[in-house]
């Protein structure tokens, strides 16, 4: 069964290279982002892996855990993981989990239920829809689902930009605009009565009254 925004990621144990989880626990009262790959020595999610890694200390800023996946094992993983170093600059300092029995993508639902037999023999295309990034909450439920094609690197300031809105958001009554960044006007929550607006935030603009916009709340 597919994932949708508002379930929660489902619980598992896995081993990584940073040595056996169980997921719900690893992210403890943190965020988390999890994503995936089809294989280890893909081009495209070699660049990633190591993007990811150079800007690990902004997910950090944030309280945000990263957790990477790939349908190999975690040896495999140990030796891309040179490679990544090697040609990017930045070796992962996150845990990648060694998914070689399809456990974790079949969770998560990347792969169908009935995939099985040796990781090894499967090309990156079967497994193309291990492409995932999971923006999970601390009360363990999806915040976001980003689904990536095999020919596309992942945006990860996008992801860091969203995991900022979904921070604010949970926080205060606002809602964010498209193309908002940190800093800029954000959007009263439709659920708030004007009553209860100006108690929160004074004035505001309306370009209609169902647009109310205010600085950013602290």
């Amino acid at each position: 069964m597919a994932l949708a925004l508002g379930d929660t990621a489902p619980d598992f144990e896995a081993q990584t290279t940073e040595g056996p989880i169980r997921f719900h626990e690893w992210i403890g009262d943190s965020w988390a982002v999890l994503f995936s790959h089809p294989k280890d020595f893909t081009p495209v999610c070699t660049t990633e892996l190591g993007y990811m890694a150079s800007i690990k200390p902004e997910f950090d800023k944030r309280g945000v855990k990263i957790i990477g996946l790939s349908v190999d094992p975690t040896d495999k993983h140990e030796q891309w993981a040179d490679d990544i170093e090697e040609t990017q600059g930045t070796r992962p300092n996150y845990p990648l989990i060694g998914d070689s029995d399809y456990k974790v993508s079949k969770l998560y639902g990347m792969l169908p239920a009935d995939v099985s037999g040796d990781p090894a023999e499967r090309t990156p295309a079967l497994n193309q829809t291990v492409r995932n990034v999971f923006v999970i909450g601390p009360d363990k439920t999806i915040k976001l689902i980003l689904v990536y094609p095999m020919s596309t690197g992942r945006n990860f300031d996008e992801v860091l930009r969203v995991i900022d809105s979904l921070q604010l958001t949970a926080k205060h009554k606002v809602s964010t605009p498209a193309q908002w960044k940190q800093g800029d006007k954000v959007i009263i929550s439709g659920s708030v009565s004007d009553d209860e607006a100006k108690e929160l935030f004074g004035e505001w603009e309306a370009p209609k009254p169902y647009i109310r916009v205010v600085p950013q709340p602290s």
